[in-house]
């Protein structure tokens, strides 16, 4: 018996990298999942798809930018499962973004990155509460990044998103908590990752500083999230979990 037994969990950015793992390894613990991607536009997602479908899931298209695209997923996973147990806020925009001072950011960079990394867990919210509340339960997990609380040179914007991530949760988990709605964040460190490869060099990464003395995988991440996702979790709300192998204690 799994800890998500029959918990039908959103997962946004779920078709690639850190999404693709919190989707496998959820539905391990036997999670209904919905892999919500923008688009499976690779071999990888597609097949990644085709498997979550094996194992009771369902794939979507979403833009999480997209009021419309977001009301649509949560009615097709109603239409589906009839109920929303867990949403996990893992879309963002990070793959192919490069150091910039903040004089060289240019402004419409600033604003496609915001509006996808905090309007997107704004609408997707937005989509899920009123079947959350119907039901009086629901567990909202939204993925921030240790950078909120260490800053990262030449990487003002998205940093900024993050941190705007970790207000966001909090605010959300004080107005949530009388449905019993839980919301809480996870504060990945460097990850090594495909959209993380295309950010600098895995091979140079300072692991020194890192206590547990390796770099970060996916997989690392993933009992985190099911923490917070499932029953054992109940009466934790508004708290921030930094996984980085103890690089940044607080």
């Amino acid at each position: 018996m799994g800890r998500l037994d029959g918990k039908v969990t959103i997962v946004t950015g779920g078709a690639k990298g850190l999404g693709r793992e919190f989707c496998f390894g959820f539905a391990e613990e036997g999670a209904k999942v919905v892999m919500a991607a923008h688009r499976f536009d690779t071999d990888d997602a597609n097949r990644a798809a085709g498997e979550i479908e094996l194992k009771g899931g369902l794939a979507l298209e979403v833009d999480v930018t997209s009021e419309e695209s977001t009301r649509l997923m949560v009615e097709k996973t109603l239409g589906e499962y009839g109920r929303i147990d867990v949403l996990l806020n893992n879309a963002a925009m990070y793959r192919g973004v490069t150091r910039k001072g903040i004089l060289e950011i240019p402004v419409d960079e600033w604003d496609r990155l915001l509006t996808v990394n905090l309007k997107g867990p704004f609408l997707c919210c937005r989509a899920v509460i009123p079947q959350m509340i119907k039901q009086q339960k629901g567990k909202i997990v939204d993925i921030s990044s240790e950078t909120a609380f260490t800053g990262s040179k030449g990487m003002i914007h998205y940093v900024t998103s993050k941190g705007g991530a970790l207000g966001f949760s909090r605010c959300l988990a004080a107005e949530l908590g009388q449905y019993n709605i839980c919301v809480n964040t996870i504060c990945p460190g460097f990850t090594d990752t495909p959209a993380s490869r295309t950010i600098g060099d895995v091979a140079k990464y300072d692991i020194s500083r890192t206590p547990l003395n390796r770099m970060e995988q996916p997989g690392d991440l993933v009992g985190a999230a099911i923490f917070f996702a499932s029953d054992e979790s109940d009466f934790i709300t508004g708290q921030a979990l930094v996984v980085d192998g103890g690089r940044y204690m607080h």
